[in-house]
């Protein structure tokens, strides 16, 4: 069977910086517990109407949304189960009652929802906040469908020890024995039953349909980091000496097109203003 090429792949990852949470190290103790608050007064009635899972009724649950997140994107269901039980204590830690949040995923640089502050691998680390567990879900699948983790698409779907392995490997988690912790869960409860096998034409199928999606995405994101950088540098902060003259010639333009590019009425200019110096 074919196997797609991931040069392209690795040279995106060699291009794309690693994506950190977004607001670490700059909210203060204040505004995360006004900010938490905030969520919580959101989801008041959920949280009243929380009633504790076992492990097994955590299954019964999610086991249908696992199944369906498994045949949309090739993710095993016992592997989302495992790592939804694990993670989330079978739905009875803190980030999946407050946050609907049952897989840990932090804020990251292209998330644009609510956030939950809780201290984690950082003070203060910010971790996404859903609507419904079911987001949560969804989301983890959307999250895996980064490079680094294209490989474990060519993999079975039903294949929960490659994938237990394939996430250590990749950089899910930084403990060691991820990989077994998922893999007794798994068997404990007998996750299995709920993989299912793939034809190779379904295979490959599945296979062409996310991995084009895993590419487009990082090819975006490699874009909006070209367009940032280039935008960055299309600017001049003034410094002392500086006069529009000076910067114009500095930068191959004429004083008129600098006052142009920045609706200056005049040539006046002040030390710590940012123009534009690009067409």
């Amino acid at each position: 069977m074919r196997k797609p090429a991931y040069s392209l792949f690795i040279f995106l990852q060699a291009l794309l910086l690693s994506s950190c949470a977004v607001h670490n190290g700059l909210i203060s103790n204040r505004e995360a517990r006004r900010n938490n608050q905030d969520v919580q007064k959101a989801n008041s009635q959920s949280i009243a109407g929380y009633s504790p899972y076992t492990s097994l009724t955590y299954i019964e649950r999610f086991k249908v949304i696992a199944i369906q997140e498994m045949n949309l994107y090739g993710i095993p269901a016992s592997i989302t189960l495992a790592q939804g039980l694990f993670e989330s204590g079978s739905g009875n830690g803190e980030l999946a009652r407050v946050a609907n949040n049952h897989f840990g995923i932090k804020c990251t640089s292209e998330w644009k929802g609510k956030g939950y502050y809780k201290d984690d691998d950082n003070h203060n680390d910010c971790f996404r906040v859903y609507d419904r567990p079911e987001d949560s879900f969804r989301d983890h699948s959307e999250f895996l469908k980064r490079p680094r983790y294209a490989k474990l698409f060519q993999l079975d779907k039903n294949d929960y020890t490659g994938w237990a392995n394939g996430l250590k490997a990749a950089g899910y988690a930084t403990n060691p024995n991820y990989p077994q912790l998922l893999i007794n869960v798994i068997q404990k409860y007998h996750l299995d039953q709920y993989d299912r096998p793939e034809t190779d034409v379904q295979k490959e199928k599945r296979e062409d349909r996310v991995l084009t999606q895993i590419n487009d995405n990082a090819l975006m994101a490699h874009k909006d980091s070209v367009n940032q950088e280039t935008t960055a540098n299309k600017t001049y902060t003034v410094v002392t000496g500086d006069t529009l003259y000076s910067i114009s010639r500095r930068f191959g333009l004429t004083v008129d097109d600098l006052k142009a590019l920045n609706s200056l009425p005049d040539n006046n200019i002040k030390i710590g203003q940012r123009l534009v110096v690009a067409k």
